[in-house]
């Protein structure tokens, strides 16, 4: 976290995170989610999708990264909820793609006898935004 207490309007440092085939599979063991359009592009071209795409919860996870490295404790979040609006399409190829994840703070506010930091998150594709009203509430350190 930057040194001075943040305050609404502060960016939280940008992350860059490549996402390959390879990912996929690694999450697929992970969480059970063995949904062909995570790894069968025969099958996720049939259903109507433009090529295997990425699990939403690895995509809404890898997002949440943001705020866990900039706040540095995992269990200072308190809340995270986003919307689906596209999906992340995984080309089979050595470089994958990559999500872009960007966050500001919204508000600072005294919960009782701590302070929580809303962070509103952005994550995108090529310039296309993934996840809609992406928010995270942090517990701030005392």
């Amino acid at each position: 976290m930057t040194a001075a207490a943040p305050g609404p309007g502060d960016a939280l440092p940008e992350l860059s995170l490549r996402l390959t085939r390879a990912d996929l599979v690694r999450y697929a063991g992970a969480s059970g989610d063995f949904n062909l359009i995570h790894w069968n592009e025969r099958f996720a071209v049939g259903v109507g999708l433009p090529n295997v795409i990425a699990h939403g919860m690895l995509t809404m996870a890898l997002a949440g990264l943001l705020v866990t490295r900039w706040i540095g404790d995992p269990g200072a979040v308190v809340g995270y909820a986003a919307r689906f609006t596209r999906p992340v399409v995984v080309p089979d190829d050595d470089e994958g793609v990559t999500l872009e994840v960007t966050g500001t703070v919204k508000a600072v506010d005294d919960e009782g006898d701590i302070r929580v930091a809303t962070v509103a998150i952005t994550a995108a594709v090529a310039g296309k935004t993934v996840l809609a009203r992406a928010t995270a509430r942090v517990r701030l350190p005392a």
